[in-house]
């Protein structure tokens, strides 16, 4: 597949939108796991009318949004190691309680890069075949398989215009069927037992064109919704 294929990069979502996106989508009263990478960028746009707990896998529940300057405490990290607030109430905790917190399904959702989703919601996101890869073996599995609901973040192919939304996986496997809802540079993807459903597709980006760079098929039962942009740094949907 071409690279040509893909609109070019500033006409995609960049990594604040996509988190934008996610952050509109996480239900009043949710607690949510955010993971290593974009997913962090989440906790700088959650709706300030929505009381949203998080979780960081390093022993944080009640985290704050990502903080730098003279207000950052550098004993005070996410995931992704950057200074973070906390909000009144938040606990810390060691690894063995916040893992019994991913494991034993007390988180609702669970926000977490990926290099490669199935139609069937297969995730692959700690190693790639890469020779010079190196294995990321950690939280994400026990998230993956945790959470009541997992979101992945992830650009919609790869630098070399690869598909990264796959009728199967070729990396090896974080979690067998796990994955619930995809965020990409161009598009928001639904799995069900249909397969992958279109949810939403940048406006600009014909259907077409999203299937075109998408291994899998891609199901519209309903029409998309449009994700359009406000400003610069906003993004939303538009039924």
């Amino acid at each position: 597949m071409s690279q040509a294929l893909l609109p070019p990069r500033e006409q995609r979502l960049s990594r604040h939108h996509i988190a934008q996106l996610v952050a509109s989508d996480i239900p009043d009263g949710s607690i949510v796991n955010l993971g290593i990478g974009m997913p962090t960028l989440v906790s700088n746009y959650l709706p300030p009318d929505r009381e949203i707990v998080l979780h960081s896998e390093n022993g944080i529940l009640g985290m704050g949004a990502v903080v730098e300057g003279e207000r950052a405490d550098p004993d005070l990290i996410n995931a992704s190691r950057e200074t973070i607030s906390l909000l009144p109430g938040a606990s810390i905790s060691e690894h063995t309680v916040s893992f019994a917190m991913m494991r034993g399904g007390h988180l609702d959702y669970t926000v977490l890069g990926g290099f490669q989703v199935a139609t069937n919601g297969d995730l692959a996101n700690w190693i790639t075949d890469a020779k010079d890869a190196i294995p990321a073996v950690g939280g994400a599995m026990d998230l993956a398989v945790g959470a009541r609901k997992v979101y992945i973040t992830m650009d919609h192919c790869t630098r070399e215009g690869m598909p990264k939304l796959l009728d199967r996986c070729t990396y090896p496997l974080t979690g067998l069927k796990v994955v619930d809802r995809i965020y990409t540079d161009m598009a928001v993807v639904d799995i069900s037992t249909q397969g992958m459903v279109l949810y939403a597709i940048l406006d600009g980006i014909s259907i077409a064109t999203l299937q075109s760079v998408t291994q899998a098929t891609l199901h519209t039962p309903i029409p998309p919704r449009i994700i359009e942009r406000v400003s610069d740094d906003r993004v939303q949907y538009r039924a």
